[in-house]
This record gives C-alpha cells, sequence and structure tokens, in this order.
C-alpha cells in the first residue's frame, strides 16, 4: 500500500512528478482513497491484502508525529511481519530516527537533493545513513536515474551495506516544463520515461543497486495491487482479468423475472442502486429475453476499487 501522509514539501525538485492536486497540500491517500480517518487507511490495507506500506510524500517527515502514529497503527493491527519503508528527503538527526525505528519503521531511502550526489560524504546524509544502518533500519538511497556522480553515492553505501534504488527519469503533468528545458525528451511517443535515463543505470554496477523503469512501474506494480485488490473484493459472479480488472454484466430495468425464471441463484447477483449485477456470460445469454422486458443490458470491465473508474463498457 502507498502511504501518502502530506503533500507539503517545500523542496521543488525539477522532476518532482506529484500531481497538482496533491502538490504542496497537506493531503493523506492510501493508494487513491483519500483519508479522513484511520480506519480508511486500514480498509484499503485490508481491502488488497497489503503485505507492507511505503510512506511517502510530499516530505513525510515533517508530519513526523503523523507518520509515528501510522507506523504503530499498522504495526498494530497487521504485526511485526507488515513491512514499512519511508521515503525522505531529509537528512533526520538520531532523535528522529529513534523515534522511526522505536515506532516499528522497517526500512528507510534516502532522497538526497541532485547538487550533494557527488559530495553526499560531507553532508549532514552521511551520518543520518550512518545512524539509520546502526539503528537496525534498512537503508538505502532511492533517487531518479539522470547523468550525475555516483561515486560518493556508492561508497558510502558499500560502508553501511545498503542499496541504490534507480528509477527511470518520467515525464508527468508538472514536471514536464521543467525536463524540457534541461533538454529530456521522451523514449518514444508511447512512453513517459526520459530518453537516456536507462542508459544511466545501465552504466553502473552493484550487488545492491536496483532499477525501476516506468513501464515496470506501471505495467506490473499497478498491476499486482489491482490483482491482489481484485481477489479480496471480487463477488462470486466477478470475472478477474490479466490486468486486475473486474468484468460483469449491468441490467438496468426490471430483468429480475427473466433472472429467476432462467433459475439464477442468489449469489450470482446482485441489486445495487436499481440495476442488477451479475455475471457477463449470463447478462450476454440472456440479454434477448431482458431487452425483450424493457432492460437494458451492458458489460463492465472497471478498477477494483470503491466507486472504480470504468475501463470499458459493451451495451449488449
Amino acid at each position: 500500500m502507498v502511504l501518502f501522509v502530506t503533500g507539503v514539501c517545500g523542496k521543488n525538485c525539477f522532476y518532482c512528478p506529484v500531481s497538482n492536486e496533491r502538490r504542496e497540500k497537506d493531503l493523506i491517500f492510501a493508494n487513491e482513497r483519500h483519508v479522513e480517518k484511520d480506519e480508511d487507511i486500514i480498509e484499503e490495507a485490508v481491502s488488497m491484502d497489503a503485505l507492507g506500506t511505503g510512506i511517502t510524500g510530499g516530505e513525510p517527515l515533517l508530519r513526523l508525529e503523523r507518520v509515528v502514529h501510522y507506523i504503530k497503527l499498522l504495526k498494530s493491527r497487521f504485526g511485526a511481519f507488515h513491512h514499512i519503508h519511508l521515503y525522505t528527503a531529509l537528512a533526520p538527526g538520531k532523535e528522529t530516527l529513534e523515534s522511526l525505528r522505536k515506532a516499528g519503521l522497517d526500512e528507510i531511502r534516502f532522497h538526497p537533493p541532485l547538487e550533494l550526489w557527488a559530495n553526499i560524504n560531507y553532508s549532514p546524509y552521511q551520518k543520518s545513513i550512518i545512524i539509520a544502518h546502526e539503528l537496525g533500519l534498512s537503508t538505502g538511497i532511492e533517487i531518479p536515474s539522470i547523468p550525475s556522480d555516483f561515486s560518493g553515492i556508492l561508497s558510502l553505501l558499500e560502508e553501511v551495506g545498503g542499496f541504490l534504488n534507480l528509477n527511470e527519469l518520467e515525464f508527468s503533468e508538472t514536471n514536464a516544463c521543467e525536463l524540457k528545458k534541461r533538454g529530456y525528451v521522451p523514449v518514444n511517443d508511447f512512453s513517459s520515461g526520459a530518453s537516456g535515463s536507462t542508459e544511466v543505470a545501465e552504466s553502473l554496477t552493484g550487488d545492491k543497486l536496483h532499477f525501476c523503469s516506468s513501464r515496470f512501474k506501471d505495467a506490473v506494480q499497478l498491476r499486482e495491487r489491482f490483482k491482489r485488490t481484485a481477489k479480496k473484493l471480487s463477488r462470486d459472479f466477478d470475472e478477474i482479468t490479466d490486468d486486475g480488472t473486474l468484468v460483469y454484466g449491468v441490467i438496468d430495468g426490471a430483468g429480475m423475472d427473466v433472472l429467476k425464471e432462467a433459475g439464477v441463484t442468489e449469489d450470482m447477483y446482485s441489486v445495487l442502486n436499481g440495476s442488477i449485477e451479475t455475471a457477463w456470460w449470463i447478462a450476454e445469454e440472456l440479454a434477448g429475453d431482458l431487452k425483450k422486458a424493457g432492460c437494458v443490458v451492458s458489460v463492465i470491465e472497471r478498477y477494483p476499487v470503491k466507486d472504480g473508474i470504468i475501463v470499458e463498457k459493451t451495451p449488449l
């Protein structure tokens, strides 16, 4: 689960992809769900059978008490094996790191500013990373894959047995202008990835160096989250696609008599907002009789979340 604890940051990194709806706004989201109370977070984690949580922002540590509270909340509800990692662009001191570790944080991923990458060993991040490691936190650096001198970062991480996560630089609605000013162009017309970003990662070596492409993030990570959610929330008559979306039939109108005459059992339909939802193949098989009864029949494909976006609607 992605727990976005605040949009407040103030760093203004040129590559930041955070949307205008969230940027510099003190809002909380669990995945795409707006959080108003603790139960919203728990419900979202349960709905997708989450094995862990990534805490992000904005800058999470600008709301330290909130972060500590949510770590304790998740650990209390799901146990020690619910893995929690935190992203931060700050270099927190020992007291802050101790409070995070005591609350139950398992891992911390630092995001130092670009201008400090080459000389990170002469910055506050060096001490913060070493302290985090000494406290038993899995420690690493996660930054965009853009041209720079990585020697200082790699030597520091080798010292603490830490990892380096490089993310493919991506164009977004909020950073496109800044990327173009700096000469970046998309890989092609069908990708949000920036040309040259993959090559930067490929030029580096290391056992604990990982590269996450924009394609992997979109096509794999999001799809797997949808699949987990779909398995948890699907009804007996929903079909789960390879992309993790749900497919089912919708009958608008007085179609209950037709379903009963056809012997459709109660576990194979649901009445919601005046419509009948059932298996897509039942709707398709009975479409002729349902339309004779004055019903409108269609097949729906949608995301497996509350009020999920409809991907496709096919009239029958």
